[in-house]
């Protein structure tokens, strides 16, 4: 019998690429998803394949040190009838020297890059040839998956969309930012597999970390760690909240995940400079999406940064409204983490569903800066115990803040202020441009029974003061339209509401300030010393802010802190009103010139007016999308 000769072979790169929806990352090499057959060709020379005579078998490997044990290593060989839970191989159709087999491999296969090799025996002889690589990745589509999301329109939002929004501004004013994605552009994929590579558990125990790449719950906690560079694990960015970029590129320049990933491999996997909170969530959703785990990211508006655990976030203010820092708590005007839907198999089944990761870096985790994953279930119902991290997490959407005015004295006076934190965590609707608010899987509505409940489960007694119905009321207000260049007013509002007449002292006073709660220069204050509240009235102080007291301290953030407080000299109590105020950057306006056509190439004017009095000088406008002409432009407004 002559020898059977393998002469070539098609990985069907497009047709497989087609079936597994990985087609745009196909272009160099095989990408498939676990648990879904692909099929290659083998075309022999000499003579036939043919069954039961010729031997046919495969082997996969993946990791530096592939181990049968360790799931990334395994022989397998052509039958008729698949074995459930394993790699397999089955013939589907033979044509003359030509045959076409199906692979697949198990739901739970460890994801990675693949080195695919066919060994064929006649009788005595064998041979065996290298058919080249395939990478392998979740599978959102899979039953059997533990990353199976049910809905087709939010596995093609949460895993195939390219472009998405992070919401930012303030709770008073969201603002939407789009964002490019771009998980599926060329040399993406080689890059997040690198970032798996480049993770200190993967240079500790290469064996263990390959061997643990089949579990989703493990690769987002790799990820999250890896998005920030703070254990000095060259991860992918460098944060940075000062203002001070000149090293670098400013936070608010990026707007797309592909060119940081790209510089961070062109680097030699050093940090890129710089990242805030929507940049380190905006790169790790993109690494999850091209692994194939559905991912979003997230805004909580008035989120908390709890340092001491107690879940009460102590803020200090002089007798003049000034803040002074005494506590390392923080307030964010907003921050931005990811959420990835997976299974937790480690803990209830009650647990599977959105998990929040945050690769911000705060705090650390098992001694390392990463957050996550943490159930959003587990959240919501003060379930503090369980893995990872869902402390922090509730912190951020619970916690109460209390300010405390400190006295010519030394002495420090508690002051009624409402809840604040956890306010409109968003995030983008599926299939379309608009915000979908989130708030309810985080928490119970406020005041209600259950999350009375859920507070008690995570061993906390609500501290804050609910303002009282009598007594004094303080809010502020915003004129219309607080645009940048422009000067414009705030207002504290204060109701009596009681029949008696109260004389207090109001300080109204305004600050320059960054979204992670740090504030600037003063750019606005009046004092009132002796204010008569008539009963039952209401009273509006105005305070007017200019642009030349902000313009030059305002920072990239856009932000003005507004701070009120009232005394009442008879009682002593004082009240407490902050707000942040966005200012509003001129609109960025795209027109499209011509009739847009397939394959034709379509010009478009971007349009900007300067509202300030004098030029702007080497202004760059940066432009980013799929299939776009990458430029910048330089331009005098």
């Amino acid at each position: 019998l002559a020898e059977l000769v393998l002469e070539t072979w098609d990985l069907q790169c497009e047709r497989n690429g087609s079936e597994h929806r990985t087609a745009e990352m196909c272009g160099q090499q095989l990408v498939v998803r676990r648990g879904q057959p692909f099929t290659i060709t083998l075309h022999f020379s000499g003579r036939a394949y043919e069954e039961g005579l010729d031997k046919l078998a495969f082997d996969i490997e993946t990791g530096p040190c592939p181990i049968e044990t360790s799931g990334t290593k395994s022989h397998f060989a052509v039958t008729d009838v698949p074995e459930e839970g394993a790699w397999s191989a089955v013939v589907q159709e033979q044509d003359g020297d030509s045959v076409s087999v199906s692979l697949c491999s198990p739901p739970n296969a460890r994801i990675g890059r693949y080195s695919l090799t066919a060994e064929i025996s006649s009788g005595y002889g064998g041979s065996s040839y290298h058919i080249g690589h395939f990478v392998l990745l979740f599978n959102a589509w899979h039953p059997e998956d533990a990353v199976f999301l049910r809905e087709e329109d939010e596995r093609r939002e949460y895993i195939l969309s390219q472009q998405g929004l992070i919401y930012q501004g303030s709770r008073d004013y969201i603002t939407s930012t789009p964002w490019n994605f771009g998980q599926f552009e060329d040399g993406i994929l080689p890059i997040c597999l690198e970032l798996l590579d480049t993770n200190p558990k993967f240079l500790r125990d290469q064996d263990r970390d390959c061997s643990r790449r089949n579990d989703p719950v493990y690769i987002g906690r790799v990820v999250s760690a890896m998005v920030n560079c703070n254990d000095e694990d060259r991860g992918v960015l460098a944060g940075r909240w000062d203002n001070q970029y000149d090293d670098g590129m400013s936070p608010m320049a990026w707007i797309g995940s592909g060119d940081i990933l790209k510089r961070w491999k062109n680097l030699g996997c050093q940090p890129v400079k710089y990242g805030q909170c929507w940049v380190f969530a905006a790169v790790a959703c993109t690494v999850m999406r091209c692994l194939g785990i559905p991912s979003r990211v997230v805004t909580n508006y008035n989120s908390a940064h709890d340092t001491n655990g107690n879940l009460v976030i102590d803020r200090y203010l002089s007798e003049t409204g000034q803040e002074e820092r005494r506590s390392r708590d923080m307030i964010w005007n907003f921050h931005c983490w990811v959420e990835s839907w997976m299974a937790r198999p480690d803990l209830a089944a009650d647990y599977d569903g959105w998990q929040a990761l945050d690769p911000t870096p705060q705090e650390k985790s098992e001694g390392v800066f990463c957050c996550g994953p943490a159930p959003v279930r587990a959240v919501k119902e003060g379930d503090l115990q369980l893995r990872y991290d869902i402390p922090f997490v509730f912190a951020e959407v619970n916690a109460d803040v209390v300010y405390w005015v400190v006295q010519s004295d030394g002495t420090h006076k508690k002051s009624t202020h409402s809840s604040v934190v956890g306010k409109s965590i968003s995030t983008k609707s599926v299939g379309r441009d608009s915000r979908e608010d989130i708030t309810h899987t985080y928490k119970y509505p406020e005041g209600s029974d259950k999350e009375r409940e859920v507070f008690a489960r995570a061993e906390h007694e609500t501290s804050s003061l609910r303002q009282e119905e009598e007594g004094l009321h303080l809010r502020i207000k915003l004129s219309d339209g607080a645009n940048n260049g422009c000067d414009f007013d705030v207002f504290a509002v204060i109701n009596n509401n009681s029949g008696t007449e109260r004389l207090c002292r109001l300080m109204l006073g305004a600050r320059t300030a960054s979204y992670n709660g740090t504030v600037g220069p003063q750019c606005g204050m009046k004092e009132l010393p002796d204010l008569t509240l008539e009963p039952w009235a209401e009273q509006r102080v105005p305070l007017s802010i200019l642009y030349q007291d902000y313009g030059e301290n305002l920072t990239q953030d856009n932000l003005i802190k507004v701070v009120a407080l009232l005394t009442e000299y008879q009682t002593g109590d004082v009240v407490v009103a902050v707000r942040d105020i966005l200012i509003q950057n001129p609109e960025i306006k795209i027109r499209v010139l011509g009739e847009p056509m397939q394959n034709r190439k379509l010009v478009a004017e971007i349009s900007l007016v300067n509202p300030l009095s004098a030029p702007l000088h080497n202004c760059i406008f940066m432009v980013e999308g799929a299939n776009l002409t990458e430029g910048q432009l330089v331009k005098e407004l």
